[in-house]
């Protein structure tokens, strides 16, 4: 095997592009750089001599086809709803295939021929889900090795904005799709607490947020993420009474974002028509629907809110911009469109911002009749708004993983995700190497 391909050069195709023309050339292989937008592919690329950079349609079958027919080992970095499609055809084609994306039910319905074609389908390799998994499964595994009882574990990580480039009233700066970002945490959040289980529907999520001190960091905003759940079984903890994975914020945005997903900013289900006649406040005097008011569009939000009109939340509601006369640009787009680019305007990286990842674990477990708590952080900066510390986070795990396929370290066939040694001790102990490593505190409890 020789011919990587890599599908998208988005924000955080940076590190795993730059991670793999390197590793390329000093192990005789070549790597490919698809996407539909060929410029942000050159770009990446550069003049290197072990790689090039090609345009491709993702949703074009035959295009698709072709590219990847090429390939031994195909990375998307697509959105998640096409990796079904670059799936199926790794599976026709026989080709092996690692995403940074949580593993869909389309993939898992394809385990058995996967495994008799002897491939390697791979996903959850970023950041979260990905390093998150590594890096939980290696301290889980030394405490049941040296005769731990787990009886609770909560993970938290957060893409953030470092504090020498915060420089807005919501603490916040986007250094990954910004779609997600608008989206982030749709659907029921699902976990366990004391030995119950807990399910916050998505227009309560924001209000039901934790505060939780970070080593070293101080206290931050935590709101539940997905199905916790989902990785009991994974992680081998069945029967732990507490597990929870959540998502890092500043004080202060967890409120404020819960009043934008009230006031319907953040619905992705309708386009408005004719939506680029409109000013954005318009737009959200129409949210307002019949609620009766006698003053202005702000005054009626912050009455649906029951908040005063002097609030921080309002205060960062208007310095978005949501009440300005400003015309929307956008044509029949969904809210969750033109929210999307308010906060690319108002949320950008600038050229030498600085972005900031924390992921921190905490593992409470019996040993010899005493309870303990270990605590793991991690927080890394990024060096400007292209080299992030989101992209390398993301992009690493995802290319050391690679390089033990290309290399033939890893030769797991089916469809998984990062929870064995095979996989964490190789890509933990490389991302170390690199000054990459978490923070360890032990504490009787």
């Amino acid at each position: 095997m020789n011919k990587i391909l890599i599908i998208g050069a988005g924000r955080s195709a940076t590190a795993l592009i730059h991670y793999m023309l390197d590793e390329a050339c000093k192990n005789g292989w070549y790597v490919t750089v698809a996407d539909s937008d060929l410029d942000a592919a050159k770009e990446k690329v550069g003049p290197h001599p072990c790689g090039r950079a090609i345009w491709m349609n993702a949703t074009d079958d035959e295009n698709r086809k072709e590219i990847i027919a090429k390939a031994d080992l195909v990375i998307s970095l697509l959105p998640p709803f096409l990796h079904i499609l670059v799936a199926k055809d790794c599976l026709r084609l026989s080709k092996h295939l690692l995403t940074a994306s949580y593993v869909s039910q389309g993939f898992y319905s394809m385990e058995e021929e996967v495994r008799e074609k002897a491939l390697i389908f791979m996903g959850e390799l970023g950041l979260d889900p990905g390093l998150d998994h590594m890096s939980a499964m290696a301290r889980l595994n030394e405490i049941r090795e040296e005769g731990g009882q787990l009886t609770a574990f909560r993970s938290y990580t957060g893409g953030l904005v470092s504090p020498e480039s915060d420089d807005n009233p919501w603490h916040y700066k986007i250094s990954w799709n910004p779609r997600n970002v608008v989206l982030a945490g749709q659907g029921t959040a699902q976990y366990i607490k004391d030995d119950h289980y807990k399910f916050i529907p998505y227009h309560r999520l924001f209000s039901q947020f934790e505060l939780v001190d970070i080593q070293g960091m101080g206290q931050y905003e935590v709101y539940a993420n997905r199905d916790s759940l989902l990785y009991r079984n994974s992680y081998g903890l069945d029967d732990i009474p507490e597990l929870i994975r959540g998502t890092i914020r500043h004080r202060g945005f967890c409120e404020a974002w819960d009043a934008l997903i009230k006031i319907g900013y953040t619905n992705a289900d309708f386009p408005i028509l004719n939506s680029e006649n409109l000013t954005y406040n318009q737009l959200t005097e129409a949210f307002l629907g019949n609620t009766p008011r006698d003053g202005s569009v702000k005054e009626g939000i912050a009455k649906i809110l029951n908040i005063s009109t002097d609030s921080e939340i309002i205060s960062k509601l208007e310095w978005l911009g949501i009440f300005s006369r400003k015309k929307i640009s956008l044509k029949d787009a969904t809210p969750a469109k033109i929210l999307e680019e308010i906060l690319l305007e108002k949320w950008p990286l600038k050229e030498q911002d600085k972005d900031m990842v924390i992921m921190q674990h905490e593992f409470e477990y019996k040993k010899n009749n005493k309870n303990y708590r270990l605590t793991s952080t991690l927080v890394m900066n990024g060096e400007n708004s292209t080299d992030t510390a989101m992209a390398k986070l993301v992009g690493l795990p995802l290319g050391i993983t690679a390089k033990m396929v290309m290399a033939g370290k890893l030769t797991t066939p089916g469809i998984n995700i990062p929870v064995f040694k095979e996989v964490y001790e190789l890509v933990l102990a490389e991302l170390e190497e690199m000054g990459i490593a978490f923070k360890d505190s032990l504490e009787e409890i």
